[in-house]
């Protein structure tokens, strides 16, 4: 068998120097007037590539040869893959022929145990798993080639172009408008164009156009939410909302739509898609956190966004000419996985590691890619101006409703809001995402989350991309009016049917919502039903919640408030029911009307995997409560 070093071209100057075994840290230094992006994702790409390269698998007697493995994971992923891409840039760059040899390892890897004969890869490495993540390689393999080709040898690159032919006739041949959620034809539409320039096929590019085409009208009118984000594409929900997660929206398919208009220079394409990145820019928070509390998929919800998809930076970074405030966004969101990487790698949330929960090496190997994307495509630089840029939910404009998702956004005084009776679950799975008129998200400038939302129930829709909770007293972080009875959970959150009403008070903001107690199928307890109240009020200092509900005497029925706070953070209980959570710069307290106590846990917090975050489950058993909530510096 030939060694992989085969398959590297040979010469003098930056790859002589190259396969000279120069291993230089970083050969093409950042120039001191580039943008801090740029500078910013050289550093994590450094970080990230330098882990990887590290915990691949050198052993020849291992069956997992030439993969690579996090020892505290200990999975093996079938898209690995994928590293291939960032592995040849980092080998461009760097001049260092480890992560050269590395790729070259990694695609005998690849195609000797996830490659299928009709030119697909599995997702994972067991039979008959999913093969339409083919389009996310392709993608990553295209670019390997048109970015760093030059690495090669003609053989290794016939044979790699060979294989890109394969995976392009498959795409060709399976995907349509309707092939899997949205995010699937609309990656084709940059995986086929891509795949069409560099193999010479038109066919190809043709189809990239025709789905690019097709997939705007997903777009929405009133709102510009892309939908599709689980079945059916085209039946309203009773509120006639459609399929929408912010998550596979900003990571995956609008950069696949942005890099599709750029390589083709279709200004029709990018002046929509720049619509509906200014949409979605509405949810971002002010340190770059992705408010997803509310999406379809939103099991796969992490803070700093969605866990296998490769990020929102290509689609934000590279339309920067557009508008600067997508440069903030790109910005923003990469100095959070930065804060979120620890060890080299990239945790699935804020709280992983004070939690001791391992990372899930998936959001690693998929969000180096993007950081990549834009080294090689080139960051747009932010005008002189951009110091001046501020987000949406940097400004305290008030209240905004959509009504394609039934959400409303709070923006008043210090604290950012999110209240949502989004009724459409992902398909036919139920119990996802928070709804019933609940209050999903609840920030502050200095003490950062209050409140998120979680998965209503933990549930593994996709087992290969989540991980197992094994803590028997997790819970949801929705704050919530809760009843177990007769072995079933109803809650508020539940109820798809809930109504939510905005009013202004002054300079208060009021958000009233009714709904009842239901369990996951939207059944209510056999015991009998309960009506139930919840009110918000938003001031500019802050925040009361009003719970009533309308149980008998003597259900146990919970009003549940669980605040957001990691291990490592302080808190007391005073005599008067009052709580203090303590942060860095203040403590947020939490005072009810009622007597209020902490639910058990396992440990020293509750935590949850959407999206990463630890918890204290404060609880009040009253038919009705009011809890104000402050900063207090």
């Amino acid at each position: 068998m030939l060694s992989r070093r085969h398959f590297l071209k040979q010469g003098t100057g930056l790859l002589g120097a190259l396969y000279a075994g120069n291993n230089l840290a970083w050969a093409l230094p950042s120039s001191i007037n580039e943008d801090e992006l740029s500078v910013l994702c050289r550093q994590l790409t450094d970080t990230w590539g330098s882990a990887l390269l590290k915990m691949q698998v050198k052993d020849k007697a291992d069956k997992n040869y030439g993969t690579i493995i996090y020892p505290p994971e200990n999975a093996v992923h079938g898209r690995m893959g994928d590293t291939i891409y960032p592995f040849l840039h980092l080998a461009h760059v760097t001049n260092n022929s480890d992560y050269a040899d590395a790729a070259i390892l990694l695609y005998r890897w690849m195609e000797n145990t996830v490659s299928q004969q009709d030119g697909s890869w599995l997702n994972e490495p067991v039979k008959g798993a999913w093969k339409g993540t083919t389009v996310f390689s392709a993608i990553a393999l295209g670019e390997a080639l048109k970015q760093h080709g030059t690495l090669l040898d003609n053989n290794f690159k016939n044979e790699l172009t060979a294989r890109l032919k394969k995976s392009g006739d498959f795409i060709y041949k399976t995907f349509n408008i309707d092939y899997g959620n949205i995010n699937y034809p609309i990656s084709a539409t940059y995986g086929l164009s891509l795949l069409g320039e560099i193999l010479g096929e038109p066919r190809f590019s043709r189809r990239g156009r025709e789905l690019a085409h097709k997939a705007l009208r997903f777009i929405t009118a009133k709102d510009g939410f892309l939908t599709g984000e689980g079945g059916p594409y085209h039946k309203r929900s009773a509120k006639g909302c459609l399929s929408v997660d912010l998550g596979y929206n900003v990571e995956e398919s609008l950069p696949s739509l942005v890099l599709y208009g750029l390589l083709t220079k279709d200004n029709e394409v990018l002046d929509v898609v720049s619509r509906a990145l200014e949409t979605h820019m509405q949810f971002m928070l002010p340190d770059g956190g992705w408010d997803n509390s509310w999406g379809t998929r939103n099991y796969k919800w992490t803070y700093w966004g969605s866990r296998t998809s490769d990020g929102c930076q290509p689609a934000y970074a590279l339309m920067a000419n557009r508008n600067p405030a997508f440069y903030k966004v790109a910005l923003l969101n990469t100095q959070l996985l930065k804060a979120n990487t620890h060890d080299g790698v990239l945790y699935g949330g804020p709280h992983y590691l004070s939690h001791g929960v391992s990372a899930s090496l998936h959001h690693t190997f998929c969000h180096i890619k993007a950081l990549v994307t834009i080294l090689d495509h080139g960051v747009p630089k932010p005008p002189a101006t951009f110091a001046k840029v501020t987000l949406p939910r940097e400004q305290a404009y008030g209240s905004r409703f959509f009504s394609d998702i039934q959400t409303t956004l709070i923006s008043h005084g210090a604290f950012r809001a999110t209240v949502t009776a989004y009724d459409r679950n992902y398909k036919d799975f139920k119990g996802g995402h928070a709804s019933g008129g609940a209050l999903t998200m609840l920030w502050h400038e200095k003490a950062g989350l209050i409140f998120t939302a979680s998965m209503n129930e933990y549930q593994l829709i996709e087992a290969g991309n989540m991980q197992v909770d094994n803590d028997p007293l997790s819970m949801p972080l929705t704050p919530r009016i809760e009843l177990q009875e007769g072995g079933a959970v109803y809650m508020n959150i539940h109820d798809l049917t809930a109504t939510m009403k905005t009013t202004q008070e002054q300079d208060t903001i009021v958000i009233h919502t009714r709904s009842k107690l239901v369990n996951k199928d939207q059944q209510q307890p056999a015991a009998g039903a309960v009506n139930c109240e919840v009110t918000y009020r938003f001031s500019k200092d802050k925040v009361i919640l009003h719970f009533k509900h309308d149980a008998k005497e003597g259900r146990p029925v919970k009003i549940i408030v669980p605040v957001i706070s990691p291990s490592s953070e302080s808190y007391e209980i005073t005599l008067a029911h009052t709580a203090e959570v303590h942060k860095q710069e203040g403590s947020v307290r939490i005072t009810p009307d009622k007597k209020m106590m902490l639910l058990p846990m396992t440990g020293e917090r509750v935590f949850n995997f959407v999206p990463g975050l630890e918890a204290l489950p404060f609880c009040i058993e009253a038919n009705e409560t009011v809890i104000e909530l402050g900063f207090f510096a």
